[in-house]
């Protein structure tokens, strides 16, 4: 192979490169209660001086990342791809259901706005050809599905960019990482 010659891998890692080394931390609109500094993706320890208790998920749309909070002022982020615009879910949740490969079948509304969906109407079994991923946790108000997921997904190179139907994509890995932690019951907010 001659040095002129520019390889796949090559230009992979130099965009990544070029992304990362320009990142600067978003802020929240009303203070941030996490100090975030790092890779804009991979999953990390985070100060956190918010008002949610230790166990609760808080999802910041506009940032990209949910923070699993911990003791001590400690929050675990992960970085997410989040719902195009109005299509996401905001305030509190509990996680009312949980499964690990789970099937996915499109709501009636997804079908609408992007009828390529119609093929899916009959579902798609769990798996790694699923878009849920490897794990999902269903939020719930007032006892009912809320129909938005927080979940892991076959499309990683999307994290940290608005383009699901509404719900919060992790990586596969990240998700199982969640979801090992995250019970039935876990509090969330979505801002």
């Amino acid at each position: 192979m001659d040095n002129d010659h520019i390889t796949r891998r090559g230009l992979v890692l130099g965009c990544v490169a070029l992304m990362t080394s320009g990142c600067a931390t978003a802020s929240w609109p009303i203070g941030n209660p996490f100090s975030s500094t790092g890779s804009p993706i991979r999953r990390r320890e985070v100060a956190y001086s918010g008002s949610e208790g230790p166990g609760s998920i808080v999802v910041n749309t506009y940032e990209r990342y949910l923070y699993y909070v911990e003791d001590e002022g400690r929050a675990t982020r992960y970085g997410v791809a989040v719902g195009e615009e109005g299509l996401t879910l905001k305030g509190n949740a509990v996680v009312g259901r949980k499964a690990e490969w789970p099937s996915w079948t499109p709501t009636a509304s997804m079908i609408e706005r992007k009828p390529r969906l119609a093929q899916y109407a009959g579902g798609v079994p769990g798996g790694e050809n699923n878009p849920l991923g490897a794990a999902a946790l269903y939020l719930y108000r007032g006892g009912q599905d809320t129909y938005f997921r927080i979940h892991g997904t076959n499309e990683p190179w999307l994290i940290g960019q608005a383009v699901s139907n509404g719900c919060i994509r992790m990586t596969n890995e990240d998700i199982m990482h969640l979801y090992g932690r995250a019970p039935v019951g876990t509090s969330v907010l979505v801002i």
